[in-house]
């Protein structure tokens, strides 16, 4: 199983509009990364994000990427100070690939948690519009497969 894991590109501030959508730049940013990742093919079975206006323009970016076998989805859960362990318990059971868009804290406390066993361990420094793979064994042992963000990509 993969899960990949995207902090939302990035948005404009409450002030300048308060449903925070993207930016022009975060558009071009999140248009990179999925122009980078349209050739690798990815397919998941479900693509999830949060009902906030940044991260549901993500995944609508990326889904024209990817090939979604099940589902594009808003899911309940993934906001920025949403309990964790509720998803990371969910995944320990889970066997197709998933995507999932979303905010930190939570993203870096579910990859923290899921990789370590500590939500509080500060495993990955995401970066909005970033790309973070997590694969899991049989032996239900999770590890980093790969990361990228826009900064890397011409």
């Amino acid at each position: 199983m993969r899960l990949y894991l995207i902090q939302h590109a990035k948005a404009a501030s409450k002030e300048v509009n308060p449903k925070r959508p993207l930016t022009e730049h975060g558009l071009q940013e999140i248009r990179k990364v999925a122009a980078f990742i349209k050739p690798l093919n990815l397919h998941v079975d479900y693509l999830w994000h949060s009902g906030k206006k940044r991260a549901a323009q993500t995944a609508e970016v990326l889904a024209e990427a990817i090939s979604i076998k099940k589902i594009q989805t808003e899911r309940d859960g993934l906001g920025p100070t949403d309990d964790v362990n509720v998803l990371s318990k969910e995944l320990i059971s889970a066997t197709g690939d998933i995507m999932i868009v979303g905010h930190l804290p939570f993203l870096s406390k579910l990859s923290s948690l899921i990789l370590t066993g500590s939500e509080s361990a500060g495993t990955i420094a995401f970066k909005n519009a970033g790309i973070v793979c997590l694969g899991r064994s049989d032996e239900n042992q999770w590890h980093i497969e790969w990361i990228v963000i826009p900064e890397l990509l011409a």
